[in-house]
C-alpha cells in the first residue's frame, strides 16, 4: 500500500482503500503466504534498491535510520519469509511524502514525514508490518499483468480517452516523463493495490503485531492520524490537496480503513500489547520534517527553491508534491510537472526534448513555439493537442531561461481547451532574492515534556507555520481541539532548525 496521503505524478503511489464497511469480517481468513525470499527476488531487490533510493531522496542519515532499521526487521521475522533479521533491510527515506512500501527480496522503506505523524513504535512496527504483508502474500507477482497498464496517467487515460497505441503510446509514454523515467522502476513496484489485497495486508500486519508483542490496534490509530493528515492537507491547499482529480482516483482515502483495521485487530485479540512510546519519542526528536531545502520547500501554494533561486504558485485548490527532481501539481482542471533539462542556450531543443519525452514512440505535432517575458525572465510555450479515443488532451510545455546555461519548464496535461486552468501558474514564476532565498529555513521535529499550564492551543502557539497551527499539532500528535494535556506527557511540536 501507499501510505501517502495524496496521490501525484512524482510519488506515482495510489492510496489503497477498503470501502465496504465489516470487510474485515467478511473476509478474514487464511492467507497463503511465501515462506523464503528466492535468490531471484533477492537479484530483483538488489536491482531496484538503488534506483528507489534515488528516486524518494535517498537514505536519511541520521540517529533515526538505525532505529527504524532495528524495528522493520524485527516485525518483518514474523512473516517467515527469513528467520534472520539482517535478511532485511529496511529504510528510512528522506522524502517528504507520508509514504512506506516493500519490494520482494527483503527490502522495506518508510519516509521520515511519516515516521514523524507516528506517535509510538508500535504504529512504526505496524505500518512496516503491512508491507512486509504486500511481499509475504506475493500481492506484486499476482499484479504484474497490470503494471504495465496502471501508469499513474493510465487512469486519467481512461478519463480523457484511450491511450493512443500501445504502452510507448502518449499516455505511457508522457507518465514516463512526469516521473522523470527514473520513476519507472518506482512505479513497478508501488502500484496501488487492490482492495482485497489492502485488507489481506491489514491483516498480516495486525498479525505480524501480535507475534511481535505490540497493540495490534497499532495500525488503526496510524490509519487514523494518516486520514486526518489527508483531510488537512486538502484545507492547506484548499482543495484536494496533494492529490489527483476526483475523476482519476481509484481508491477511497484511508478514513474508511480504520474500522476494519479495528476490527481485525479485535479478533486476534486487540488491545493490550507494547505500545512503546517513550522508545519512539526519543528517536523521532530532531528528525527533519517537511521538504529539504536543498530540494526547495512547499509554503501553502508557493514552490521555494534556496539554491536555483526561483519561486512559483500553483493554482489555488491544487496540490504539490515535491520530488527529489520534479514538483508534481494535480488537481480538477489538470496535472503538472516542473523540472528541467540539459540546456545550452537553444530553446527550440530544449522544448522539443520535453514533447519527445513526453510523447515516446507516438509522433505528435506541437503548435509553434511563442515567446513572452515572465517577470523579466525569457520564456518560452507550445501545446500539443493529440486526438484520443474519446475526446482530445491538450499537452504544454513552458519554459524558461535562468541562464545560457540553465532552464526550467513545466510540462501540463489537460483536457481540450483546459490549458488556461495554469496560465496564473505560468505568470507566477520568478527569481528569489538572496535575502529571500536566506530566510527559507529547514524545520525539525521536537519533543517537549507538557508542564503545567500547558494546553493544546499554548503548545501549538509553537508551531512553526503561520496558518493552521492548531490543527497541524492536532494531527501530528493525534489529538482533537477537546484533548486535555496532562504534565509529563510528551508530544511533537515542528520548530525552524538551522541546516
Amino acid at each position: 500500500m501507499s501510505w501517502t496521503t495524496g496521490k501525484t505524478l512524482a510519488a506515482a503511489l495510489a492510496m489503497g482503500g477498503i470501502a465496504i464497511a465489516g470487510a474485515a469480517d467478511a473476509q478474514l481468513k487464511a492467507i497463503k503466504t511465501q515462506t523464503n525470499i528466492s535468490p531471484a527476488e533477492r537479484k530483483q531487490g538488489d536491482e531496484a534498491h538503488p534506483q528507489l533510493l534515488q528516486e524518494f531522496g535517498g537514505a536519511y542519515n541520521g540517529p533515526q535510520a538505525s532505529y527504524v532499521n532495528r524495528i522493520g526487521q524485527n516485525i518483518a521475522v514474523q512473516s517467515g519469509l527469513s528467520r534472520s533479521p539482517n535478511d532485511f533491510t529496511v529504510t528510512l527515506l528522506n522524502s517528504p511524502v507520508n509514504n512506506a512500501f516493500a519490494i520482494p527480496g527483503g527490502y522495506v522503506y518508510v519516509t521520515r514525514q511519516l515516521m514523524a505523524l507516528m506517535n509510538d513504535e508500535a504504529e512504526l512496527a505496524g505500518v512496516l508490518g503491512h508491507e512486509v504483508g504486500h511481499v509475504a502474500a506475493q500481492h506484486s507477482k499476482k499484479r504484474q499483468s497490470a503494471a504495465t497498464r496502471n501508469t499513474i496517467l493510465g487512469v486519467l487515460g481512461a478519463v480523457l480517452g484511450g491511450a493512443i497505441g500501445d504502452n510507448g503510446g502518449l499516455l505511457g509514454g508522457l507518465g514516463g516523463l512526469l516521473q522523470n523515467n527514473s520513476m519507472k522502476v518506482a512505479q513497478y513496484f508501488t502500484l496501488g493495490f487492490s482492495r482485497s489485497q489492502e485488507l489481506q495486508a491489514d491483516q498480516l500486519g495486525v498479525q505480524y503485531l501480535r507475534s511481535a508483542g505490540y497493540d495490534p490496534l497499532a495500525l488503526s490509530t496510524m490509519l487514523a492520524s494518516l486520514a486526518a493528515q489527508t483531510s488537512l492537507d486538502a484545507r492547506l491547499a484548499g482543495g484536494d490537496a496533494r492529490s489527483l482529480p476526483e475523476w482519476a482516483s481509484t481508491h477511497p482515502d484511508p478514513a474508511s480503513r480504520v474500522r476494519n483495521a479495528q476490527t481485525l485487530a479485535r479478533r486476534v485479540g486487540g488491545g493490550g500489547g507494547n505500545r512503546n512510546a517513550d522508545a519512539f519519542f526519543a528517536s523521532v526528536d530532531g528528525v527533519l520534517f517537511g521538504d529539504d531545502p536543498a530540494q526547495g520547500v512547499v509554503e501553502g501554494r508557493d514552490f521555494l527553491h534556496p539554491d536555483l533561486r526561483l519561486r512559483f504558485t500553483v493554482p489555488n485548490g491544487y496540490g504539490m508534491q515535491n520530488g527529489a527532481t520534479a514538483v508534481s501539481i494535480s488537481g480538477n482542471g489538470g496535472q503538472a510537472q516542473f523540472t528541467t533539462g540539459p540546456y545550452s542556450g537553444d530553446m527550440n531543443a530544449y522544448i522539443a526534448a520535453a514533447f519527445k519525452a513526453v510523447a515516446g514512440n507516438t509522433a505528435i505535432s506541437p503548435g509553434t513555439i511563442q515567446r513572452t517575458t515572465v517577470n523579466g525572465i525569457p520564456a518560452f510555450y507550445s501545446t500539443a493537442r493529440v486526438n484520443s479515443q474519446s475526446g482530445q488532451v491538450d499537452v504544454t510545455v513552458f519554459a524558461y531561461e535562468f541562464s545560457r546555461s540553465s532552464a526550467f519548464h513545466f510540462v501540463t496535461l489537460t483536457k481540450a481547451g483546459g490549458g488556461g486552468a495554469f496560465n496564473a501558474m505560468f505568470g507566477s514564476v520568478r527569481r528569489l532574492s538572496a535575502a529571500e532565498a536566506a530566510a527559507i529555513k529547514l524545520r525539525r521535529i521536537d519533543v517537549v515534556t507538557v508542564g503545567r499550564g500547558d494546553t493544546v492551543a499554548s503548545l501549538a502557539r509553537r508551531m512553526a507555520y503561520r496558518d493552521y497551527q492548531a490543527e497541524r499539532f492536532q494531527v501530528l500528535n493525534r489529538l482533537t481541539a477537546s484533548s486535555r494535556l496532562t504534565p509529563g506527557q510528551r508530544v511533537k511540536i515542528v520548530v525552524y532548525a538551522s541546516r
